[in-house]
């Protein structure tokens, strides 16, 4: 495949229409959204809830086919395929890529809504009585179905393809590239650009969206620790900061910036994770860990297309500002370099499954 390729494809480099077509798009929908901001939010919920209702049932079903995709994809022939040549080995250490995956997967999300969703769901759960027991037992299960193997399997399918194509065939490291066997040579024209520009796009918005939760949590948590105000002023220094010091990783490389960060990431993390363990009530928060995993796992079919058919407007709605809303967000899928020299069976069961149990040890 790869010989068929223009040369100047084979490298990275800056695609000039691809990058002034998604910095026009980005700046118009900020002025528009700016300038119209009720008439945006209102043309925004209103497309939310049609694509909801219209496609609802595509989204639930299409994740479930991606997860038995991915995991088929690994544990067949196809399996033992590199994402590299035949002859490279693993650039980064296994603990080293599963740093990066949680870091470049999960992000802050995690930390904010380990927390934060599970109250929803205990407050207001689509089917069940307010914060009952049965509300409280549902919460947390209800969160794995966001954050558990159903998710990752959005990010595996999305990272397997680009891997593939870029580390194997040598195409470019764009989404474009997972298209090749369906458009061929016309990847590197308009059409090829109209599918980048869409992702850099969706993508742009995606982690602003990550980055505005996380800034408005360490807000508060700054506000609540030494008294820092509140206030529009002090998350934009906040959205500064953390803008040069992702800058500053990725200018740095995979190696120096990327994979440094994630893994003091994680060890922050873990600390905060045992911190909570030990501080808290651990035979109660152990024993809450295997219950909820076991009632995630038991009832992980019937969630999975669980579509609230009969359960009435109000839980159509919650369907469509939380499982769709996280499963739409998440289908573009955050894929890391790091998995670049990984093979198929390494890859998909590790990257799929792994994440689970850890992001599920969090609302516990």
């Amino acid at each position: 495949m790869a010989h068929h390729l223009p040369p100047t494809e084979r490298r990275d480099r800056l695609n000039a229409v691809v990058f002034h077509g998604s910095m026009a798009g980005i700046l118009v929908f900020l002025v528009l959204t700016m300038t119209f901001t009720e008439a945006a939010g209102a043309f925004f919920d209103t497309g939310l809830a049609w694509v909801s209702e219209t496609f609802g049932w595509y989204y639930m079903l299409a994740v479930v086919a991606y997860l038995v995709f991915v995991v088929a994809i690994g544990l067949s022939r196809f399996g033992s395929i590199r994402l590299g040549p035949d002859h490279s080995r693993p650039e980064f250490s296994t603990l080293s890529w599963a740093s990066m995956l949680f870091a470049a997967g999960i992000g802050i999300d995690l930390l904010f809504f380990s927390v934060a969703e599970p109250v929803a769901h205990y407050l207001a759960p689509p089917d069940l009585t307010p914060e009952s027991q049965e509300a409280m037992r549902n919460a947390v299960v209800q969160t794995f179905m966001h954050w558990g193997l159903s998710g990752w399997g959005l990010y595996v399918l999305m990272g397997m393809s680009l891997a593939y194509f870029s580390y194997r065939h040598r195409l470019p490291l764009a989404i474009r590239s997972a298209l090749y066997p369906l458009l061929g040579k016309r990847i590197h024209g308009p059409i090829g650009n109209a599918v980048d520009i869409t992702a850099v796009i969706s993508t742009v918005f995606g982690i602003a969206t990550s980055l505005g939760i996380g800034v408005m949590q360490l807000n508060y948590g700054l506000n609540y620790m030494f008294d820092v105000p509140e206030s529009l002023s002090v998350q934009v220094i906040l959205i500064v900061l953390v803008v040069v010091l992702a800058t500053v990783s990725v200018v740095s490389g995979v190696e120096k910036g990327i994979r440094r960060l994630s893994e003091f990431n994680m060890l922050l993390a873990l600390a905060l994770l045992l911190f909570v363990l030990f501080q808290g009530q651990t035979l109660k928060l152990l024993d809450m860990a295997v219950n909820n995993a076991g009632d995630y796992l038991s009832s992980f079919v019937a969630r999975s297309f669980d579509t609230y058919a009969f359960a009435g407007n109000a839980a159509n709605e919650w369907k469509m500002w939380w499982t769709l809303f996280f499963w739409g967000g998440g289908s573009p899928g955050r894929p890391s370099s790091a998995c670049s020299w990984h093979a198929f069976r390494a890859g998909v069961p590790f990257a799929s499954s792994s994440p689970a149990p850890c992001s599920s040890r969090w609302p516990s």
